[in-house]
């Protein structure tokens, strides 16, 4: 690949609802996976493509995010672009537009998304290609669940976003995995405030005739939006089927199996721990059974307790939790 000017940017900006109650603890581009914020692994991806720069638009816990990734990874600055309200995926562009001047092409990426990127492939195909914009989607994924995915006709160019009326059989089905190159041209025809990628800019360009190129991937992908896709993304992430932080303890007679462990985790005796997430600081208590579970960050979960497809986080006055949670303890007990 020749040698460009690319800049990118992450978003990060979002308050990771679906995620909740977690995120009243760790910021949803925070969450670790296998002791590295997931945010981070992106952006060490950027500066290993030879990015020169990248921002960071941060809204929700704005501050935790910045002092989590400090001012530059592998050598590349970072620049942050704080939204006092939430701009949108598209809006977050506007103001950076200066930030943005210097490249030949802009990178996005969602923050909240679990990937090996193939970002080199990616901009090959854009600089073969003859589109402002050229978004990456998987193959593999089902759509489903995913709204139906988007739309990709034989010669790799997306038609259409939306599903409805949809009758052809040349036509299919992929899942945007949250990566897109563009053209800076696209940067002279951003609205003003709130905005999204889709209805504001790639509908649009659909209905007056413009191209939009698609790369289709086969790579693993993770939407970090529930616990459930969480935890699996977690367990997935790796050669390993389990992983565990350096200064975690385990004592005597305890089961670890296909479990993930962070930072300052101890587990006492008798206990068993399978297809689990346990958060940066928690303890299991003597002879407890958890089972694809999320253990919070400073979870100190009581001797012999069970716990079986839930996540658990402390109570505290910014938890949101849904009707379906149960609070024991000063815990909270999530169905995921």
């Amino acid at each position: 690949m020749k040698k460009i000017h690319l800049r990118a940017l992450v978003l990060a900006a979002g308050h990771g609802t679906r995620l909740q109650p977690l995120t009243a603890f760790v910021p949803k581009p925070l969450v670790p996976i296998r002791g590295k914020p997931v945010t981070l692994l992106t952006l060490e991806q950027l500066a290993a493509i030879g990015c020169q720069a990248i921002a960071v638009n941060l809204h929700h816990q704005g501050e935790a995010i910045r002092q989590s990734l400090r001012d530059s990874v592998g050598g590349v600055p970072l620049t942050y672009s704080v939204e006092d309200e939430i701009l949108g995926t598209l809006g977050a562009l506007g103001p950076l537009q200066e930030f943005f001047r210097p490249a030949e092409l802009v990178l996005v990426i969602n923050g909240d998304s679990l990937c090996r990127w193939p970002l080199r492939r990616l901009i090959r195909r854009h600089l073969r290609g003859s589109y402002e914009a050229t978004l990456l989607v998987s193959k593999s994924i089902d759509p489903k669940p995913f709204g139906g995915g988007v739309a990709v006709e034989e010669r790799k160019r997306i038609v259409s976003f939306r599903q409805e009326g949809e009758d052809n059989p040349k036509l299919r089905r992929r899942v945007f995995m949250g990566a897109h190159v563009l053209s800076p041209t696209i940067l002279d025809r951003l609205p003003t405030g709130p905005a999204d990628f889709v209805s504001d800019l790639y509908e649009p360009m659909l209905g007056i005739g413009a191209g939009i190129g698609a790369v289709e991937s086969s790579r693993k992908w993770h939407d970090l939006g529930t616990p459930e896709r969480y935890r699996q993304a977690v367990l997935k992430w790796g050669r390993r089927r389990g992983w565990q932080a350096v200064d975690v303890e385990v004592a005597g007679e305890v089961a670890v199996e296909r479990s993930v462990l962070e930072r300052e985790v101890r587990v006492e005796t008798g206990s068993q721990v399978k297809d689990s997430v346990i958060l940066q600081g928690a303890r299991i208590g003597q002879g407890c059974r958890v089972t694809e579970a999320i253990i919070g960050p400073g979870v100190n979960l009581p001797p012999h307790t069970t716990v079986k497809r839930r996540m658990v986080t402390p109570v505290r006055a910014d938890t949101a939790s849904s009707e379906a949670a149960s609070i024991v303890g000063g815990l909270v007990y999530e169905p995921i």
